[in-house]
């Protein structure tokens, strides 16, 4: 019997020494559970990497003297090379055993968290980044590839709450862990802290990790992977460049930037559609073929781009306009990632029991209402009122991210289930990294306008910042609409779970 790409499943989740498909009953063997506690656990632990820079992006500007066009690249950097990445991953997974491909992606996470921690400047701290990125960026499809393999359909919605915690709640919360340990200890025990852990999560999947069928024999298309680079890169980078432009440097870097994305995105997308016809894709792009899967992929990357863009720039403005120490900045964002976090298995079954619309509709809605608030502060704005916005974000997304991850995957055959986890999670990270490049570009080029005004360097920041949450509350005008478009399956697709 058949299941994800390239994988057959035994009937049996403890003879073979693989996992098995889900029981006609629903239930989940023993093994899988654990199995997918064990990547649920790991991909949390990666994943809080992704804006655990965000608190600590002012400290750093200061102690490696960069300014925030240059360091805002730890946490687009991260995300950039995740986008890189993540479209190898769909080819990986038909391909390399489960839990080889598992022990690279938690030993490259690991080295990039020790290189980090030692870094003696910008450029090596850049580069554990990176090397880390390429750890995170296997994890989650992975992840993501296995509860839909393995999850019966009448479950999905619950183990994708789930899910949702572990991919939208770990980069909520991270701004609150770092603005603890900043406080307590130094932004190098972000990473020593860390890799202790990350170390003890490799052990014990190593143990409790079965391999997922049997691996295909195919190249890969090193063709693919450059244009993919070159597509993705090229996009992140013009969009950086911006802020960078605003200080001197030529345009025409963001140009060509821009000119170079958009050619190999172009060539990468016409390559994939002739070599899947042939099964040699990079990343199989007949999961388009699904209105309801690329409805989901647009919405994740709008949400996305809202989520890790407004947490870098929150930090910014709490610690550079308000005044408010680092310590002080994560314990404010705390109550709306703990509220997330609670709200993920919740959501997760009122999907099971409503379907999609039903929860995205309000959730974008809410989205929309948390960040056009932000339109009024000012550099005397209580902290209550920032408090209220970060909960109703956070709980507008909360009711966004499940309904995307298990209705856009759930549409898409379960041949294509690796290439659909790859393809949202590239298109999520782009979309981060484009969030964060974007937003912080508006706010150099608004600083830099009010500067030329001769408003105080507070004022110049809050209006930088103002306008930056003003891009992402027009933005979330477009979510708003595209929820009608994302539709769950047919509730007789659904069995029900005894």
């Amino acid at each position: 019997m058949t299941g994800a790409p390239g994988v057959t499943i035994g009937s049996s989740d403890t003879l073979d020494g693989k996992a098995s498909l889900p029981a006609a009953s629903g239930q989940l063997g023993a093994r899988d559970r654990a199995m997918i506690g064990v990547l649920l656990v790991s991909t949390f632990v990666v994943l809080l990497n992704e804006t655990i820079m965000s608190v600590a992006l002012p400290v750093l500007m200061a102690d490696l003297q960069v300014g925030a066009s240059v360091g805002q690249w730890l946490t687009a950097g991260f995300l950039l090379t995740m986008s890189v990445v993540i479209p190898i991953t769909g080819f990986l997974i038909r391909r390399v055993p489960t839990r080889t491909l598992y022990a690279a992606a938690m030993l490259l996470f690991s080295t990039g968290t020790l290189l980090a921690a030692v870094a003696p400047g910008f450029g090596v701290l850049l580069a554990g980044r990176v090397v880390q990125a390429g750890g995170t960026a296997i994890m989650m499809p992975l992840l993501m590839t296995t509860v839909m393999t393995l999850v019966p359909p009448g479950r999905r919605g619950a183990l994708m709450g789930n899910l949702s915690v572990v991919i939208s709640v770990a980069p909520a919360i991270g701004p609150t862990v770092s603005g603890i340990v900043l406080d307590l200890l130094g932004w190098r025990y972000m990473f020593w802290l860390v890799l202790p852990i990350a170390l003890t999560v490799l052990v014990l999947g190593m143990r409790r990790l079965t391999n997922i069928g049997e691996p295909t024999a195919a190249p890969i298309d090193v063709v693919s992977v450059v244009l993919s680079a070159l597509g993705f890169g090229g996009l992140v980078y013009g969009l950086s460049s911006i802020g960078h432009a605003v200080g001197g440097a030529s345009p025409v870097v963001v140009w060509v930037a821009f000119a170079i994305g958009v050619v190999g995105l172009a060539a990468f997308v016409a390559r994939q559609l002739v070599l899947q016809r042939s099964d040699r894709a990079l990343l199989d792009l007949r999961t388009f073929t699904s209105r309801t899967f690329t409805a989901a992929s647009a919405l994740m990357m709008l949400m996305m781009a809202t989520l890790l863009g407004t947490s870098t720039m929150l930090p910014i403005y709490l610690q550079n306009v308000l005044m408010l120490e680092p310590l002080v900045t994560g314990l404010l964002l705390l109550p709306g990632g703990v509220l997330m976090g609670v709200l993920g298995p919740v959501v997760g079954r009122l999907y099971d029991r409503f379907g999609a619309r039903a929860l995205l509709v309000p959730g974008t809605v809410a989205t929309s209402a948390a960040l056009w608030s932000t339109t009024l502060f000012t550099a005397d704005t209580s902290l209550l009122q920032v408090v209220g916005f970060h909960v109703l974000l956070l709980l507008g997304l909360a009711f966004v991210f499940t309904p995307l991850f298990t209705a856009g995957l759930g549409a898409v055959q379960p041949k294509l289930y690796s290439y659909g986890s790859a393809i949202f999670s590239t298109a999520q990270q782009l979309a981060g990294a484009a969030g964060v490049a974007l937003l912080v570009s508006v706010l150099s080029v608004r600083s830099s306008a009010l500067a030329a005004e001769g408003l105080p360097l507070v004022e110049q920041t809050a209006g930088g910042v103002r306008a930056a949450f003003l891009v992402a509350a027009t933005l979330s005008l477009f979510a708003i609409g595209g929820a009608f478009f994302v539709r769950g399956p047919a509730p007789a697709a659904t069995p029900a779970v005894h």
